[in-house]
């Protein structure tokens, strides 16, 4: 089995009196994609802040490959090889498509250009003039840059019509067949579970029920709650 790239253990998150994560435990093999479920307010996008070190834990550890991430600056841990694709993607809008990628720090951003040729297409295209899922693309393409060991994505889909939802999945799948590690808070279960190899749901700041992606496509509470089912 392969051992763990990213180990999360007992986190607790508050946000003054108010605890948003009440010890949160999970990790993430090297090579394979895990999922966070749950509803909104669940404790999703604070986990991923946690581990991106934009907020500070109350108590708990984050390491990488066995090094202690918590009390790092977001730009240490984005060095030392965590990277996130945020919720809302956060790209400068009046940058242009190729400022954007090379905010990355690499020193080279064609190969990019041959995964995304949308984007080559665009390069000097100011990015607020992109549409939803090639802002999507693009800030993929920029966090991919900067070669994480660890890729995390907070909500992915958001706010993308279906066309574009599936082809950023299959995007996904390819980094998955690739060998990228990820960690993917996705609202759209049902497309996350079966991309996952394994998946943890989230419940009021707590982890409720855990198994393959598989195995949580076909629990009953699951499908109830997340699925439509």
């Amino acid at each position: 089995m392969p051992e763990p790239a990213l180990e999360v253990r007992d986190l607790v998150v508050r946000y003054g009196a108010i605890e948003a994560l009440h010890g949160v435990s999970f990790d993430v093999r090297e090579g394979e994609v895990v999922a966070l479920i749950g509803a909104n307010g669940a404790g999703k996008t604070t986990t991923l802040a946690a581990i991106s070190g934009l907020i500070r834990p109350a108590r708990g550890g984050i390491r990488l490959a066995g090094r202690e991430l918590v009390g790092l600056p977001p730009h240490a841990i984005v060095r030392a090889g965590v990277v996130q694709v945020p919720e809302g993607r956060e790209i400068l809008a009046h940058m242009s498509v190729h400022e954007n990628l090379q905010l990355s720090g690499a020193p080279d951003v064609a190969p990019m250009y041959e995964r995304f040729p949308s984007l080559a297409e665009r390069r000097d295209l100011e990015a607020g003039n992109l549409s939803g899922g090639e802002q999507q693309l693009l800030a993929i393409a920029r966090a991919l840059l900067a070669k994480p060991r660890v890729l995390l994505l907070d909500e992915p889909s958001l706010g993308l019509a279906p066309k574009m939802v599936a082809t950023v999945f299959a995007l996904l799948a390819e980094l998955k067949a690739g060998g990228t590690t990820m960690l993917l808070v996705e609202q759209n279960a049902l497309r996350a579970l079966r991309l996952a190899d394994r998946a943890y749901v989230l419940e009021l700041g707590r982890i409720g029920v855990s198994g393959t992606g598989a195995a949580l496509l076909q629990d009953p509470a699951v499908a109830r709650a997340y699925l439509g089912a």
